[in-house]
C-alpha cells in the first residue's frame, strides 16, 4: 500500500481557506510578487517595451517509438511555436503542444485562432500578462495550448527584459528535481522491459499507462513490479479508461504492488465516479483530464473527488493559470504534479520553471522530450538520471536552433 498521506477537506473548510480566490481568479488579475517586482526595477527601456510582433509557426518531430495510451496513439510532436517580439528586438519564445483527445485543439485550430489573438497581443506592455491572459480567456475559451504559447512567450521577454530566469520572477522555491519516465501502453513483457531500461538510465520512478482491460492491466503491473524491484516508485495513469467499479476493483489488486498513485481512472466529467473510487481505493487518486483550469481545480475539492492534481501547462493555457491551481490545491491540503503533452525540450522547460517556483508540486511528469528523435532546443532545461535541473539565464534560459527555425514557416 502506498505511504502517501491522504488530505480530505471538506466544503466548508476549503471555501474558508480560500475566501477571496474565486474573486480574483474571476478578474484573472492574480499577480505573482516576482513580476511585479521585476516590473518595477525594470529599466526604462524594459517597461516602455511593446510587442510589435507575432510570428506562429507549426513543426513536427518524430518520435523514436510511438506512446500508445487508452485515449490515443500520438504518431508524432506536431506542434506550435509562437515567437513575439518587441520593438526593440527582444524575442520570445512560447510552445502550444495540441493533444485533441484532451483539448479539443490541433495545430489547424490553433494557426486560425492565433490571427484573432494576435491582436490582443501586439502593442501590449509584456509585463501585463495578468490582463493579457485575462483578454484571451474572455475572447477564446478553451484554446490551451496556443494560449499557453502565447503566455509563455511573453514570460520569456520578461525574463530577459530584467535578466532573470522566470521562476525567480514567479518565486524559486528549488532548482532541481526527479522526473519520472512514462511507459506506453504494450503488451505485458514489453512494458516490463522499458521499465528496465528507465531504470538503468537512473530513473527513480515510471508511470505506467492503463487503462485497456482491468485484466490486461493488473498482468501489466504485476510484471513490471518484477522487473524493477521494489524500490522504484510506480505511478498508474488510466487515462480515463475504466469504469469506476473497474477502477476500484483494480486499485484493491494491485496495492499490494506498491503503487504510488492512481491518476485519472474514470471520464474526465465524471466527478462522482471518481470520488467513488477515491472513497473505495486504497492508492490515493490524481484528477488530470478533469482539471483545466483553477475553477475545475475548486470543483474537484469541492467533491472531495482527489487526493492530487496533475497540473499541466497546455490544458490550464498557461503559467499564471496552473500557478493558481497549484496554489488552490495547497490550499485545500493537496499536492500536485506538473506533466506534459507532446511538448519539446522547450514547452517541457517552461513547465520546468513552474515546478521550481511551487512547494505543492512534489512530482513530475516532465519526460515527453525523451522518446523525440531531434533537439532543437539550445540551452533549456537538462536532464541526468532522473533529475531535472531548471536554467538560470534570463527568460527561460532557452533558445531553438536557427538550422530548425529557418525551417518553419510561420504565419
Amino acid at each position: 500500500m502506498s505511504a502517501t498521506v491522504r488530505a480530505t477537506v471538506t466544503r466548508g473548510a476549503f471555501l474558508r481557506s480560500t475566501a477571496g480566490w474565486a474573486t480574483a481568479l474571476g478578474a484573472g488579475l492574480l499577480r505573482p510578487a516576482g513580476l511585479l517586482a521585476a516590473e518595477e526595477k525594470a529599466a526604462t527601456p524594459a517597461r516602455a517595451a511593446r510587442i510589435a510582433s507575432f510570428e506562429i509557426g507549426p513543426f513536427i518531430i518524430p518520435p523514436k517509438r510511438v506512446m500508445k495510451t487508452s485515449l490515443a496513439s500520438p504518431l508524432a510532436s506536431d506542434n506550435v511555436l509562437v515567437r513575439l517580439r518587441t520593438a526593440e528586438g527582444v524575442t520570445g519564445l512560447g510552445e502550444a503542444s495540441p493533444f485533441t483527445s484532451v483539448m479539443g485543439e490541433t495545430v489547424a485550430s490553433a494557426i486560425a485562432m492565433a490571427q484573432s489573438l494576435a491582436a490582443l497581443v501586439k502593442g501590449k506592455d509584456p509585463f501585463s500578462i495578468p490582463r493579457i491572459v485575462a483578454d484571451l480567456d474572455a475572447w477564446a475559451p478553451g484554446n490551451g495550448g496556443l494560449k499557453c504559447a502565447i503566455e509563455t512567450a511573453l514570460w520569456d521577454i520578461c525574463g530577459k527584459l530584467t535578466g532573470q530566469p522566470v521562476h525567480r520572477l514567479l518565486g524559486t522555491y528549488r532548482e532541481s528535481f526527479e522526473t519520472d519516465l512514462t511507459i506506453s501502453l504494450e503488451a505485458p513483457e514489453a512494458m516490463a522491459q522499458r521499465a528496465r531500461e528507465a531504470v538503468a538510465a537512473g530513473f527513480r520512478a515510471v508511470k505506467v499507462k492503463v487503462g485497456e482491460s482491468p485484466e490486461m492491466d493488473e498482468r501489466r503491473l504485476a510484471a513490471v513490479r518484477e522487473a524493477i524491484g521494489p524500490d522504484v516508485r510506480i505511478r498508474i495513469d488510466a487515462n480515463q479508461g475504466w469504469t469506476p467499479a473497474e477502477a476500484v476493483l483494480v486499485c484493491r489488486a494491485i496495492a499490494p504492488l506498491g503503487i504510488e498513485l492512481c491518476e485519472q481512472p474514470v471520464a474526465a466529467w465524471d466527478w462522482a465516479g471518481m470520488k467513488h473510487v477515491r472513497a473505495g481505493s486504497p492508492i490515493p487518486v490524481m484528477a488530470d483530464e478533469s482539471v483545466h483550469s483553477p475553477h475545475d481545480a475548486i470543483a474537484g475539492i469541492r467533491h472531495d473527488a482527489m487526493d492530487m492534481i496533475n497540473i499541466k501547462l497546455m490544458k490550464a493555457g498557461g503559467i499564471l493559470r496552473s500557478v493558481q491551481i497549484a496554489q488552490i490545491a495547497e490550499a485545500a491540503g493537496l499536492t500536485c504534479m506538473v506533466g506534459s503533452m507532446s511538448e519539446s525540450r522547450l514547452g517541457v522547460t517552461a513547465g520546468a520553471h513552474v515546478v521550481a517556483s511551487q512547494k505543492c508540486i512534489v512530482m513530475t511528469d516532465l519526460d515527453s522530450f525523451v522518446p523525440q528523435a531531434v533537439d532543437p532546443v539550445i540551452g533549456g532545461v537538462t536532464l541526468k538520471g532522473g533529475t531535472l535541473t531548471v536554467p538560470n539565464g534570463p527568460g527561460f534560459g532557452a533558445d531553438v536552433e536557427q538550422d530548425f527555425l529557418a525551417k518553419l514557416r510561420p504565419v
